[in-house]
């Protein structure tokens, strides 16, 4: 397993890992527009196979880094994948001087919450609010 930074010729390959999972897919213009800031921050997992095995993409604003995106092949699921591509993606955001990272579990998504928590992510009482533009 080699985790690396995403190339344009893996994006179907992440869709089709978002969708197997239930996530949004992030349409090529805005990943386009958010690549041509942080690019190193999407991260994949590439299989010796040359299969995409996960994805995680992130992104800092100078101030806090975010955490979206992120899943994992569900036959390749408990092999370490996600805790590898959430650790490589913690040390490019430091090497940035990224000083917190954030990041969003839905409510109903026990098993997400529980992960993050076992690699030190706390839950905090903020109230998310959005507005589509």
């Amino acid at each position: 397993m080699r985790i690396r930074t995403f190339r344009w010729a893996d994006y179907e390959g992440a869709v089709a890992l978002w969708e197997a999972g239930g996530n949004d897919v992030l349409p090529r213009a805005e990943l386009e527009a958010k690549l041509t800031r942080d690019p190193e921050l999407f991260l994949v997992a590439e299989a010796g196979d040359g299969a995409l095995a996960g994805v995680v993409l992130g992104t800092y604003d100078g101030r806090r880094g975010f955490i979206l995106r992120l899943a994992v092949d569900a036959s390749r699921r408990r092999q370490g994948i996600a805790t590898r591509l959430v650790a490589e993606l913690e040390e490019r955001l430091k090497a940035l001087g990224c000083p917190r990272v954030n990041l969003l579990v839905m409510p109903q998504n026990a098993s997400g919450l529980r992960f993050w928590q076992a690699l030190g992510y706390l839950p905090m009482p903020d109230v998310l609010c959005t507005k589509p533009l």
